[in-house]
């Protein structure tokens, strides 16, 4: 059953510590899918309150369902929080996406919350597949992903993050960043990750044992039985990239496969993360090797 719905009595609540400046808003998006008789993947339910908005292009051919998420605030203030969560149900194949990176203003103390859930199912195939979150100076965001798949589930996730706004020459001086993980495997909790910059900011970026100079960061996940038997499959495709300036790796940790990237240029970072992710979707899916036409405008 599908259902849409914007009453402000159902809306789902927020996480304790979570509460809102006056202005604030509360975007809600969710999204589950299920598989047809015939095996097609269809929509099953769906949930969405302002700002964010989901929409379902036509996929071209050999492609699978997907999902597209607006923000149509135009970005983030201190204080907004994102509600989003996906559901894919046993057989699916599906992919969500935004329709452009999220912007993520200078707070004058509130906290942006960014919260994502994704559950799949034995034998479903779900894509998280991001574009940049750019923070101006001054922004303070919390973000969390959550993954909780059963076993013959694979899961392809990640995010990316823009510390700054290189194009004005500006890097995030003050401000807030906490980005939490938590993946799951059958409610079993395979591995947690926190990255936290506070206070003095530019030390962190700039030191050798922090971020060494990157301002760019990227985060690729990928939650399947044969996670860990791809680990040198994906070091092989990271090294294959034409990607100067962007360092990147690949590592197993509980069965599940993590890959990193760091750069200097969001540019440089984003051309070689939508590299990586045609290619490895190919490589362990049979998908094409391609990304959304929205994702390059």
């Amino acid at each position: 059953m599908m259902s849409v719905a914007t009453s402000p009595s159902s809306l789902p609540q927020v996480a304790p510590g979570a509460a809102m400046a006056t202005h604030a808003v509360h975007g809600v998006g969710r999204v589950g899918f299920a598989a047809d008789e015939a095996g097609a993947t269809r929509l099953k339910d769906l949930y969405q309150r302002d700002p964010v908005r989901l929409l379902f292009p036509t996929p071209p051919r050999n492609e699978i369902q997907s999902a597209v998420i607006v923000t149509t605030s135009g970005g983030l203030v201190g204080g907004d929080v994102l509600s989003l969560s996906a559901q894919a149900d046993e057989d699916v194949a599906a992919q969500l996406y935004p329709q452009a990176a999220e912007k993520v203003y200078r707070s004058a103390g509130a906290d942006c919350r960014i919260a994502v859930d994704l559950g799949v199912a034995r034998g479903a195939w779900l894509e998280w597949l991001p574009q940049e979150c750019i923070l101006f100076d001054g922004a303070r965001l919390r973000r969390r992903t959550r993954v909780d798949a059963a076993a013959g589930a694979r899961v392809l996730a990640g995010e990316m993050m823009v510390l700054g706004r290189r194009a004005m020459g500006e890097r995030l001086a003050t401000g807030l960043v906490r980005e939490d993980w938590e993946v799951r495997r059958d409610g079993r909790l395979i591995w947690a990750d926190s990255l936290v910059l506070d206070d003095d900011i530019p030390a962190i970026i700039d030191h050798p044992a922090g971020l060494n100079g990157a301002t760019a960061l990227g985060t690729v996940i990928y939650l399947a039985d044969d996670g860990p038997d791809l680990r040198d499959d994906a070091r092989a495709l990271l090294d294959g990239l034409d990607a100067p300036g962007v360092r990147h790796g690949a590592t197993v940790v509980n069965g599940l496969l993590i890959v990193r990237f760091m750069a200097e240029s969001p540019l440089a970072l984003r051309r070689a993360y939508g590299g990586f992710w045609g290619a490895f979707r190919q490589a362990v899916a049979g998908l094409p090797a391609a990304l959304p036409r929205l994702w390059h405008i």
